[in-house]
């Protein structure tokens, strides 16, 4: 009797566990995974995903965005470039040795676009020469517009910044942006576009030119 009971309550335990495994299995949806691909250094490639920025200083400068690291940044940046957001935008803070900040319409670092605030997504890549990363205030998740190049690697930004991207053509324009904070005469954006989109650079803005002074007026009477 006693043995016919053992039987029958490791066949029910025997029947039982694999429900119990596939239910528990069904609670913890795996996580997607990101993956860390390497930059493409080839302007003519996805271009898609490079972004443009036409500045004042008369240099173009090419950033491979890397929706791989960071998708909602870089989905983020894409939105605000193709709404014109970031057009006439001043380089508001460049730090020589360190880096240069924009994205902020106000010039003072402390505005950002309509959008809602991003939530973090830090990843081990390194913020080296050439690093695109998105500023925020001292909550992790507060990017909304401003993003920074950084001119020398700086891997304490590493996993607490949003690295995003990277300069892939023209490091020197970026070397040439006014410093300052604010700069006395700030470097801004005249255009930032997607290369999938193909927009020629854009015509310098137009200095007028000062009146020239004669020695007629010079030596003309002054009037009453």
């Amino acid at each position: 009797m006693l043995k016919s009971s053992l039987a029958l309550a490791a066949a029910a335990l025997t029947a039982i566990a694999p429900i119990a495994a596939s239910a528990q299995d069904a609670e913890i949806p795996a996580e997607p995974r990101r993956t860390f691909v390497p930059i493409n250094y080839d302007a003519n490639e996805d271009l898609e995903n490079i972004l443009v920025l036409d500045l004042s200083n008369g240099e173009r400068v090419s950033i491979r965005l890397m929706p791989e690291w960071a998708p909602d940044h870089v989905e983020r940046v894409k939105t605000l470039t193709r709404q014109g957001f970031y057009d006439g935008i001043i380089f508001h803070r460049v730090i020589d040795g360190f880096m240069a900040q924009t994205g902020d319409p106000t010039g003072t670092g402390q505005g950002g676009s309509p959008l809602p605030d991003l939530e973090e997504e830090f990843n081990p890549m390194p913020h080296v020469r050439g690093t695109v990363s998105m500023a925020r205030a001292q909550t992790e998740d507060s990017a909304n517009s401003q993003f920074f190049i950084v001119f020398y690697p700086r891997f304490s930004l590493d996993k607490r910044y949003t690295n995003f991207g990277r300069v892939i053509s023209n490091m020197g324009g970026v070397d040439a942006i006014n410093r300052g904070e604010p700069p006395a005469n700030p470097t801004r954006i005249l255009q930032a576009s997607i290369a999938a989109d193909n927009k020629p650079v854009p015509a310098a803005p137009r200095i007028e030119a000062e009146p020239v002074i004669g020695l007629d007026e010079l030596s003309a009477p002054i009037e009453n």
